[in-house]
């Protein structure tokens, strides 16, 4: 089993911090190690090749696509942030990271994540733009407005990053330096802090909750507006036509937030260090790897790119 890490209590001086990983057993190491590089192989392959459909299938060159490459580079980078940090740690049996990469860590796994909601949302406006106002679609969503809606979530997730960076880099003293997840997230370096960090605590989950509840608001309002069109249509296949080509989206949004949301709250609520990791891979490893899978299988225009694609190879 891994040794774990002693240090005395009340520390003004932290050059390092010790993850807990997913498992002590070192007989479990091998198998982890093997999953999570498949994992992330699978991940990396399957988000390049949705990014390389849709820059060279011109019949991809539409505003969700553009969006949904765009979340497919995001996810590429949410998951790079941990995933091979901890093949390292599993494969050196080391889970010691040094105090600025932890904060580093921090900021970057922040700014995909906070970037993979606001995505999210602009995609259920795309939706939403499509189903609702369909003759004024390429009006709409134009260009222009496509960019800027990628330039604006990359910014507010970098302000939302940064906030978070220089709150925890205000800490000064730690209790204790072992943090009871894979990565470090801010919610576990505010447990470990020994001073007063009752405002820390109410700013930060204020700027989470405020990251987190636009989108998610967003993303409601965008679904009921298109279920009370839907309601609207006449015929059953119409129905099915227009809610198939919003499921895909919707199942990547809860599984996401889901996931995401138990982690922020529950950390909070009932802290469970074992409840949180299993949640923590759920929405910063499996749901980067499923979504290219997602749009894949109930998308017919990826299916038909990739068809295209294999027969130009062939």
């Amino acid at each position: 089993r891994y040794p774990r890490y002693t240090e005395p209590q009340n520390l003004t001086t932290v050059t390092e911090f010790f993850l807990v990983g997913l498992s002590d057993d070192l007989e479990w190491q091998p198998l982890l190690f093997g999953l999570f590089l498949f994992m992330y192989l699978v991940t990396i392959f399957g988000n390049l090749l949705i990014i390389l459909l849709v820059t060279f299938d011109s019949h991809l060159n539409t505003p969700m696509y553009f969006f949904l490459s765009n979340l497919s580079l995001v996810d590429i980078g949410f998951i790079s942030t941990t995933v091979p940090k901890m093949i390292v740690d599993i494969h050196t049996h080391s889970r010691v990271i040094p105090y600025m990469g932890c904060l580093t860590q921090m900021s970057f796994l922040i700014l995909f994540g906070c970037m993979d909601g606001i995505l999210l949302t602009a995609m259920a406006y795309d939706r939403f733009v499509a189903i609702c106002h369909p003759l004024h679609y390429s009006v709409i969503m134009n260009p222009c407005l496509c960019g800027f809606l990628v330039l604006a979530s990359f910014l507010i997730s970098l302000l939302d990053s940064q906030l978070h960076y220089l709150i925890v880099l205000q800490l000064t003293c730690f209790k204790d330096v072992e943090i009871s997840n894979f990565f470090c997230d801010p919610s576990g370096l505010l447990k470990l802090a020994c001073s007063d960090i009752f405002t820390n605590n109410i700013v930060m989950y204020f700027v989470g909750t405020i990251s987190g509840f636009l989108p998610i608001s967003g993303i409601f309002f965008s679904y009921y507006k298109i279920v009370s069109s839907i309601l609207r249509v006449p015929s059953s296949g119409g129905k099915y036509k227009a809610f198939s080509t919003c499921g895909s989206h919707l199942s990547v949004v809860c599984l996401f937030y889901g996931t995401a949301i138990g982690v922020y709250l529950g950390s909070t609520l009932s802290p469970s260090p074992r409840k949180d990791v299993t949640a923590s891979i759920m929405y910063t490893i499996v749901t980067p790897m499923l979504n290219p899978f997602i749009y894949s299988l109930r998308n017919r225009d990826i299916k038909s790119a990739l068809w295209r694609l294999y027969s130009r190879l062939i």
